[in-house]
């Protein structure tokens, strides 16, 4: 049996002897909405736009969105061009090990697990204690909030294993209905001309107004609303045609989350009206109930039965969110495995070509990360769900500045692209975006997680401790005489450590033999 081989010994589960993903899969819709879920929509408005608002600049939050979707957007275009050369369920440590060399691509496959598994432990946590409340304010019926986390798990895990379609059709379901909502009460608000005080449009967007109180806040989290939309490349291998469906899934998820988080924060600083939306987000956030700030102008437009509908979707918004990361999460177990960096048995795969083996680990990591809250007593939400999601903010963005170094590194030495703008100047603005947006968030860590400065600083040595431990790891392992490599496209493979192989890349295809980017991926 050679490296390439995926099959585990002596599982029931496992009948394929590739180590292959399932490929065409997936479209633009359907990566989209794998982006859009892990988003979160209806879980980043009424949780972070009240406290941009609130302790941010005021109504010129909605400024920030736009601010970070330029960020992000700069950092995208090299991230896509990277991507029409690299195809790996491993993305950002695929990325970076091409331009900084193999250790840092292993150090940072570490952070980029590390970042998915604390981000879907935090969303756990908030789940639960949704959950919770729901059945007991209509069953009447008190059940602990890991209860309905661990329950979970075991549905996450049968979705998971159930095959990337059906992962996609059940998202698709769970992300329309919270979308639908929000954009129509946009657009009704928008349409009858605003709120009390119209729509505010200078009183959102301009310089002033973008500038007030602490725009720095306001960025943090408005980047923080956005992480998970690099889960384009990470799904390459299944997608249809990934040269051009990740691309396009790139820059479409980019544009609809960054408008559709700027617009809906917009109209809700114009439903309350601009001179009164501080104060308003303020009373939410000491009511202890922040959703409040979002359910209330909603429901005053389309009656009390959405108050009771709005809390379900919350539900929604966060399983999706979770299933969303599960996949992203596997899938890096899987890649790992491939590399040798993990046990090759990570890259069993079921008959729906789905990491069976990979998922159950991810599984496990949620549950060792979610039940010591539990055991503990510790609030799912102002602990568990605060915590990992500031950390989880905080690794995605090292994980950005990585790659965009990574990207000018690797096209100034391959030569693979020449075109100055996606490989030089846009990355390095990227570069320069995400450090300054790092810098905001280690300044501004413990509002992030609503903790004290010691449980903050010691949150944020998880990060490069993480990195190091990674760096540690592939010191200590030696690549595989064959290694399953990532597929590669374009003038020759470039192996993490910067050499290039002139072999033979996992499909079987010689990597050597491709033109620069002439020939379309063929599955």
């Amino acid at each position: 049996m050679d490296s390439q081989t995926a099959v585990a010994p002596h599982s029931a589960h496992d009948s394929s002897t590739t180590g292959r993903l399932k490929p065409d899969s997936l479209g633009v819709l359907g990566i989209l909405f794998f982006v859009l879920s892990a988003q979160a929509p209806l879980t980043g408005i009424a949780g972070a736009v009240p406290i941009a608002i609130a302790i941010g600049n005021g109504a010129g939050a909605p400024a920030a969105y736009v601010a970070a979707g330029a960020v992000v957007l700069l950092f995208s275009i090299g991230f896509v061009a990277m991507g029409r050369h690299v195809v790996d369920a491993g993305a950002f440590y695929t990325y970076i090990g091409k331009g900084l060399g193999r250790s840092t691509g292993s150090g940072s496959a570490g952070v980029a697990l590390f970042a998915y598994c604390a981000v879907q432990a935090a969303m756990y946590g908030l789940y639960g204690a949704t959950v919770s409340a729901l059945v007991d304010h209509y069953a009447g019926v008190r059940v602990d909030w890991w209860v309905w986390t661990l329950v979970t798990m075991v549905i996450v895990q049968f979705l998971g294993a159930s095959g990337i379609e059906m992962g996609a059709k059940v998202l698709t379901v769970f992300v329309l209905a919270e979308f639908s909502i929000l954009i129509v009460f946009a657009l009704v608000t928008l349409f009858k001309g605003g709120g009390p005080e119209g729509l505010g449009l200078g009183d959102s967007f301009s310089p002033h107004a973008a500038l007030q109180g602490a725009p720095g806040v306001a960025l943090m989290f408005a980047v923080a609303s956005m992480f998970g939309f690099e889960a384009t490349a990470i799904y390459g291998e299944e997608a249809r045609e990934p040269k051009k469906t990740v691309p396009r899934a790139t820059y479409l998820s980019v544009a609809v989350v960054t408008g559709f988080f700027a617009f809906t924060s917009w109209m809700l600083v114009s439903a309350h009206g601009a001179s009164r939306v501080t104060d308003e987000a303020g009373k939410a956030l000491a009511s202890g109930d922040a959703t409040s700030f979002v359910f209330a102008p909603i429901t005053a437009q389309f009656g009390s039965w959405v108050g009771d509908v709005l809390p379900v979707l919350l539900a929604t918004s966060l399983f999706a969110g979770i299933l969303a990361f599960h996949n992203s999460a596997n899938r890096y177990l899987f890649s790992l495995g491939r590399e040798g960096l993990l046990p090759h048995r990570l890259t069993a795969l079921n008959r729906r070509h789905s990491p069976w083996a990979a998922g159950i680990v991810q599984t496990v990591i949620a549950v060792a990360l979610v039940m010591p809250f539990a055991v503990l007593g510790k609030d799912p939400v102002l602990t568990l769900f605060s915590w990992f999601s500031g950390v989880a903010v905080l690794a995605a963005m090292l994980l950005y500045f990585l790659t965009s170094v990574s990207v000018v590194v690797f096209f100034r030495r391959s030569r693979a692209d020449t075109r100055i703008w996606n490989t030089v100047v846009a990355p390095l603005l990227g570069t320069l975006g995400i450090a300054g947006t790092i810098w905001l968030i280690v300044q501004n860590f413990t509002t992030l997680i609503g903790g004290d400065s010691a449980t903050a600083l010691w949150l944020q040595l998880t990060v490069p401790a993480v990195l190091v431990l990674g760096l540690i790891v592939a010191r200590l392992t030696r690549r595989p005489a064959v290694a399953a490599t990532a597929p590669v496209i374009g003038s020759g493979a470039i192996d993490p450590g910067g050499i290039d192989s002139g072999g033979i890349d996992s499909r079987g295809i010689d990597s050597g033999a491709i033109g620069s980017g002439d020939q379309e991926e063929n599955h």
